[in-house]
């Protein structure tokens, strides 16, 4: 302890009002912070037993900490990886497509859904001997040949792929690497069919596109929004905590110091030392336990996309942050706790009048985070802009935060009006009414935790149920819609004939649809020209359509729809008109019989998606072979009782076109999607929690042994154990019960305005709230139960004892 000794000279003054020194004597500024954060660190690793309890614990609550700040910050890394990826494989056609050449293939999507799942398709026809390859892939295969990820070849060598084997009817010829997959778990192919029509594709040189994904829909970006600020805001708050974690012998030890002639500012550098001791195992910890983290990774899958180990990596400068702002908050809180305390030579001064919390500036935080998020709530449509977004995230976290503040404020007004109760009830609220921040402290990470969590489930309930209204609204009926491109009325006709003949399917109807437009004219753009919607069929398909009467081949008919774009009998159209603006074709003038009726279209049902025609046509009344882009559009029925109806559809669709499209309400993936969000979620809210009772318990256990002499007294004197018991119940459960009832409050409030924003119905999942709130509730349960041996321990004669 020579360092800690007053300079010779001094006069054995006040170890707190030294005298200048000559050079040699104790060090001074950064060098004074330098030996004093060692020597605190020192004292850390060397106090025994207890000592490395509660640096451990205090680590485990930072490398929690740190692992999540590290998992968040990997987040714009995972997704530059993935769109890098993306693009890199791709091709969505160029603006001036390529002629064929050795250098040349034809690309077509063909896209699949199995039970559920998406599953990537692409089909390639090669126009020479040296075609582009996308990543992941040595050369193309040969013709009836695919490429398969190793997930899908897993799935296809499985007893439950084999309705998937028929459908894509290749020989495997092996898989595709890392390089042309999103993630380890997705399900994607490349075959080469025998034939592939111009029309089913498009013609490529390279694979590599500047395509860029479309951005997030208003409630993608308010969930984000919201779940980084409900996991970073108890992060912080758990971090500031675990710090403190054994604040309280961690001062008896400095008023030690005290009395062999450390000043105040040694005490408090070297209690800082301690705590940033910990901080650190615990920076290290969490930068191991991310590392173990993240080979999880490739088997989590959200919104059906998992991502491989290596994509999980947080930027440079945010790591480099982390690793600072740890460390440094450990410094910062230390000091700041110490700010509270008086620490003398025999001893720490805490018997002092309690400090009148000030309510104002606890109320004005929630108060300025409302009054940030009830404007939005107001907006109508919610719009995502960078003011937008840093109006709701700070909304967010100022109401959280202000939970936390409103909890001393609460805990100190609620227990100051409590007087009358049994001896245990008694015992509890003094303690309470003497100290009470240590357990306000602890319980603020649940109540935060708690409120973050109750506010991302009603988020994500209220979604959920939006879509699944939604999909149980449009699959009313069950029914699958399937479009492609339409080569004539004779292959449609085969196309119903084959799904007709389909296990499960009750009904199916079809027709050939296409948009024509007014014949080109001086000082008009044809692509601005107002559109004409068409559908070609037999009667029997028009008449599902509409109301016909008598009808014959050759027949045409004129629907009443009241919009731009109808045309009378006699008019002249061109079924050739232009997609695009620099799009040169030859005009197809056709003129609308005069004989054409007008016909009623038949109301849809549960089909908000369904087709406004124009005109209805016979296939012998015009050219299909004229029309521009002319979609085979198919509805089929089917019996829900009938085991993997959709899947034979679905296989018999490929067998048709294997490039043909499907729209239909009977997958909801959202369902999925969300319930692995709300489980990980429910697991993080129950892990945080955990680790906040061990902090409790540290701090119960500290503040038993504070009071020891005290307990052996009562005991002497015949008090019972089962009454300093309940005591401890009492005094864990008071804070405990205030905090839940504000993260209830808190939670239900701010999850009612995000859902306002999103123009949903406010959904509480009361079973949810409740588990989250039980187990908050366990949590005074387990603290309690695990320090009644220190309770026991202490409540022994032998404490009266004095040296």
């Amino acid at each position: 302890m020579s360092l800690l000794r007053a300079p010779a000279g001094t006069g054995g003054g006040r170890a707190g009002h030294r005298a200048p020194t000559a050079s040699g004597g104790p060090p001074t500024g950064p060098a004074a912070w330098a030996r004093d954060l060692v020597m605190g660190m020192r004292f850390a690793a060397g106090s025994g037993r207890e000592g490395w309890i509660r640096t451990a614990l205090t680590a485990a609550g930072v490398a929690l900490g740190v692992a999540v700040l590290l998992l968040g910050a990997s987040v714009p890394g995972v997704l530059d990886s993935l769109h890098g990826r993306e693009k890199a494989r791709e091709n969505l056609g160029q603006a001036h497509p390529p002629r064929a050449a050795d250098d040349t293939l034809r690309y077509a999507s063909a896209d699949t859904v199995f039970r559920g799942t998406p599953i990537r398709g692409r089909l390639v026809r090669p126009d020479g001997a040296h075609p582009p390859v996308p990543p992941g892939i040595d050369r193309l295969p040969g013709p009836g040949r695919m490429l398969v990820s190793p997930a899908l070849k897993k799935l296809l060598d499985s007893p439950g792929g084999s309705l998937l084997r028929r459908r894509l009817d290749y020989r495997v010829a092996g898989t595709i690497g890392d390089a042309g997959l999103l993630g380890p778990g997705e399900l994607t192919y490349v075959a080469r069919p025998v034939t592939l029509a111009a029309a089913d594709g498009y013609r490529i040189d390279h694979f590599g596109t500047a395509w860029h994904p479309a951005p997030l829909r208003a409630p993608g970006v308010l969930l984000v929004i919201m779940v980084c600020v409900a996991l970073l805001t108890p992060v912080m708050v758990f971090i500031g905590t675990s710090l403190r974690f054994g604040n309280e012998r961690r001062e008896r030890r400095l008023a030690a110091l005290r009395l062999v002639g450390a000043d105040v500012r040694t005490t408090r550098r070297i209690a800082s030392g301690e705590a940033l001791f910990g901080a650190l195992l615990g920076l290290v910890a969490g930068g191991a336990l991310f590392l173990a983290g993240r080979q999880l990774a490739s088997v989590v899958t959200l919104w059906d996309v998992n991502v491989f180990p290596s994509d999980v990596a947080p930027g440079p400068l945010a790591a480099a942050l982390t690793a600072v702002l740890v460390p440094a908050a450990a410094v910062l809180v230390t000091l700041l706790a110490q700010r509270g305390v008086t620490v003398e030579p025999l001893g720490v001064v805490r018997h002092r009048p309690p400090v009148r919390r000030r309510l104002w500036w606890r109320v004005a935080l929630p108060a300025v985070g409302a009054l940030l998020l009830v404007p939005l709530a107001r907006e109508r449509p919610w719009t995502d802009t960078p003011l937008n977004t840093v109006r709701l995230a700070a909304g967010a976290m100022l109401l959280l935060l202000g939970v936390t503040a409103l909890l001393p404020w609460l805990v100190q007004a609620v227990v100051g009006r409590l007087h009358r109760g049994p001896v245990s009830w008694q015992l509890a609220v003094r303690r309470l009414q003497l100290s009470s921040g240590s357990a306000t402290r602890a319980v603020s990470g649940i109540t935060v935790a708690v409120a973050g969590a109750i506010a991302i489930h009603m988020l994500m309930t209220g979604m959920q149920a939006g879509y699944a209204r939604a999909y149980a609204e449009s699959g009313k009926e069950p029914r699958i819609g399937l479009w492609g491109n339409a080569a004539g009325w004779p292959q449609t006709q085969r196309a119903l004939t084959a799904l007709r003949a389909t296990p499960g399917v009750t009904a199916a109807r079809g027709t050939v649809d296409a948009l024509i437009g007014p014949l080109p004219s001086t000082g008009l753009n044809p692509a601005d020209a107002a559109r004409t919607t068409v559908a070609v069929g037999s009667c029997a398909e028009l008449r599902t359509l509409a109301r016909l009467g008598s009808c014959h081949d050759g027949s045409v008919f004129v629907t009443a729809t009241g919009r731009e774009g109808a045309v009378a009998p006699g008019a002249t159209l061109d079924l050739n008109p232009p997609t695009g603006l620099h799009e040169a074709v030859r005009p197809h003038p056709w003129t609308v019989p005069r004989t054409a009726r007008q016909v009623t279209l038949v109301s849809p049902r549960h089909s908000p998606d369904r087709i406004r025609y124009d005109l209805l046509a016979t296939p012998s009344a015009l050219d299909i072979g004229k029309l521009n882009g002319p979609t085979t559009e198919l509805k089929v029925d089917f019996d829900r009782g009938t085991p993997d109806a959709v899947e034979h559809i679905r296989n018999t669709a490929a067998r048709i076109d294997p490039t043909m499209n499907e729209f239909s309400a009977v997958d909801n993936p959202h369902d999925a999607q969300y319930a692995s969000v709300l489980d990980g979620l429910f697991a993080g809210a129950v892990v945080t929690l955990l680790l906040i009772g061990s902090g409790l318990i540290i701090s119960t256990v500290e503040q038993l042994h504070e009071r020891r002499r005290l307990l052996s007294t009562l005991d002497a004197h015949g008090t019972r154990r089962a009454v300093l018991g309940w005591s401890v119940l009492w005094q864990t459960t008071i804070p405990v019960v205030l905090g839940l009832g504000l993260a209830l409050g808190c939670g239900l409030a701010l999850g009612a305005l995000v859902l306002t924003m999103t123009d949903s119905a406010v959904t509480v999942n009361w079973p949810v709230v409740a588990q989250i709130t039980g187990i908050g509730g366990a949590v005074i349960l387990f603290v309690t139960v695990l320090s009644l041996p220190a309770l026991w321990r202490m409540m022994r004669p032998d404490g009266l004892r004095t040296e």
